[in-house]
């Protein structure tokens, strides 16, 4: 971590909305739903505002809004329960015997996140953070205890000095230390981990892309499966249902899903991955929305489609319309930071504490 110099100089709300992003992307990792995210960076400005009159310059403006968030984020973890995927809670079940049975409440889950919401437009750091807000490196996070999660992001993600990790935390460098090491030793200890490093989106990534958007829309089957990874994935939160291999896919696909033949996908970026907004026709020729997949890619291969059907919660904080109409145009990828904002709301508009 490269920490500013301290200034004597009181931050103005300018300044501290300059970090809104970063802090997000803390509290999504803490947290792992988007909207408790939010709130958690809301409350932190809130709390900043109030106290500037006490900020005193001794560390740098964003060693404190960090130590804040972590605080607010420790306090809402308090006595919560663990989110995850339906990978960490159940096997994949065999599509004979596939029934989506009842939805479980949303806080069972790890929620995706835009990643206009949680990366910059600067390249290098963006390659970076992508690895580090992927879903399932999100969920390998929720197997830790708060403060031990706490100090992982902030030892392992955001590299900062075991001693800066004790001093925000009010503890000693040798109880961070142990932290780290339980962190690590549980994480081994489950399975759970960061997956394979986020790959850059090459030309190849997008072909793939565009023959994905096409072959759903088609719905040809046969092409789509020709896509997927011979162990992909399919989980639709929130039902605790999920299938691994390509074939029990195109199964569920061929068979209870086939309600989805005649959908169109509009192109986002959720949790630095490419994603796309799933709207099933209606009746009038039109569109509405069912989905909102989040794809994981390696290896020239799609070896994950995680299927979000909260759509209500959802499309509008990745900024989809809510229908579309007959006819409507067909989209093009957007740029990663170009998705994710509310409609109607720009890029960099400011949020009042």
């Amino acid at each position: 971590m490269t920490t500013p110099t301290a200034t004597s100089a009181k931050p103005t709300e300018r300044e501290l909305e300059r970090h809104r992003r970063e802090l997000t992307a803390h509290c999504y990792r803490m947290l792992g739903s988007a909207f408790e995210a939010e709130d958690a960076v809301q409350e932190t400005m809130v709390r900043a505002w109030r106290s500037l009159d006490r900020f005193e310059g001794r560390s740098s403006l964003r060693s404190w809004l960090y130590r804040i968030a972590t605080n607010v984020c420790l306090t809402m973890l308090s006595g919560a329960g663990r989110r995850a995927r339906p990978m960490d809670l159940s096997s994949p079940t065999p599509t004979a015997s596939a029934e989506l049975g009842p939805p479980l409440p949303e806080t069972a889950w790890i929620e995706p996140m835009p990643d206009s919401r949680t990366l910059t437009a600067d390249p290098a750091e963006t390659a970076e953070a992508r690895e580090t807000i992927r879903l399932a490196f999100v969920a390998a996070l929720q197997h830790l205890a708060p403060r031990q999660r706490a100090v992982l992001i902030l030892r392992e993600v955001l590299s900062w000095k075991a001693s800066e990790v004790a001093e925000l935390l009010d503890t000693t460098v040798a109880s961070v230390n142990s932290a780290l090491q339980r962190a690590r030793a549980t994480l081994a200890a489950t399975g759970a981990s960061a997956a394979d490093p986020a790959e850059p989106l090459t030309a190849e990534h997008r072909e793939l892309l565009a023959r994905y958007l096409d072959a759903f829309e088609r719905y040809d089957l046969d092409a789509l499966t020709t896509l997927l990874h011979e162990e992909a994935t399919l989980s639709m939160p929130p039902y605790d249902l999920w299938l691994r291999g390509r074939e029990d896919v195109r199964a569920w696909m061929a068979g209870p899903g086939i309600g989805c033949a005649g959908s169109r996908l509009i192109p986002t970026w959720a949790n630095g991955s490419p994603a796309f907004g799933q709207y099933r026709p209606t009746s009038d020729g039109g569109h509405t929305p069912w989905a909102l997949q989040v794809l994981e890619i390696s290896a020239g291969r799609v070896t994950g489609i995680n299927a979000f059907l909260d759509t209500e919660r959802f499309f509008p904080l990745f900024g989809l319309p809510d229908r579309l109409p007959p006819g409507a145009a067909a989209p093009r990828f957007p740029e990663i930071g170009e998705a994710g904002q509310r409609l109607g709301e720009p890029e960099e508009a400011e949020h009042a504490p």
